[in-house]
């Protein structure tokens, strides 16, 4: 399931482009651009996380559905607030659904930027106010949990700490309607789990639409998107300077290029 709109992505990617998904969980965002980049296997693809599981389950699930197509996937362990990269050194930085989990948020979009060469672009998605704020309303266990959401973040505030890292804003939209309900639904019955019958039955409904894509539910929920979709995303771009990097400027590794 992409947030970000994947294919976008990959259509401005060049033949040796380098591209990180920045707190990539299991994969799913490192796994669609791989599919949208078969037929460039030169593309550079990092899933980067701090969880260990999550990135062996997505070397697991990558493994399994791509066997060894180009261009493969590869995963490294850090921290988003000091990633272990060099300047200027990726085209794009897909950054989706984990701005809200960090304590530091300013931090992590500082490392992003950092990273970032003159000219990519940085995806980027957080859940959306009003559907993430009824979700709080309706249950507090929702955001207390372990590594859950710190806070809910209201578009302008977000732009404005984009805005002061010189990033240009680009692109606009909502994603995943549908879910905005389900999510609704397990807050509500939170205490009986994912396994209260609501929650079972809808959940059928959104596996029944992304694995067939019927007509009915993506006009319906592509109708939908700027009234009540879950996430909100953006594509920003980082301005082209043609000043020298300062000389001093220490490297850090690895490069992108994976040993």
């Amino acid at each position: 399931m992409e947030t970000v709109r994947v294919g976008e992505v990959a259509d401005r990617l060049n033949t040796e482009s380098c591209v990180l998904d920045l707190g990539c969980g299991e994969g799913r965002h490192s796994h669609a651009l791989q599919w949208h980049l078969s037929k460039r296997p030169s593309v550079t693809i990092i899933g980067l996380d701090l969880s260990i599981t999550d990135l062996q389950t997505a070397r697991g699930k990558g493994a399994e559905f791509f066997k060894s197509q180009e261009p493969a996937t590869h995963y490294s362990c850090a921290s988003a607030y000091q990633l272990p990269f060099n300047d200027a050194t990726f085209d794009a930085v897909i950054f989706s659904e984990v701005l809200e989990h960090l304590a530091d948020d300013e931090a992590a979009l500082s490392e992003a930027a950092r990273i970032l060469k003159p000219g990519g672009f940085l995806y980027l998605s957080v859940p959306r106010f009003w559907p993430e704020r009824i979700c709080w309303v309706l249950s507090n266990a929702y955001h207390q949990v372990e590594g859950g959401h710190l806070r809910i973040y209201r578009r302008k505030a977000l732009e404005t700490k984009l805005t002061k890292l010189s990033l240009l804003k680009h692109a606009h939209y909502y994603a995943h309607a549908l879910h905005s309900p389900y999510w609704w639904l397990r807050c509500l019955f939170w205490q009986k789990g994912e396994n209260a019958w609501p929650c079972r039955i809808y959940h059928k409904l959104l596996v029944w639409d992304l694995l067939k894509k019927p007509c009915l539910t993506q006009t319906l929920e592509r109708l939908l998107n700027p009234i009540m979709g879950k996430s909100t995303v953006w594509h920003y771009q980082k301005p082209i300077d043609d000043s020298p990097l300062p000389t001093d400027t220490q490297p850090k590794e690895p490069s992108c290029t994976p040993s």
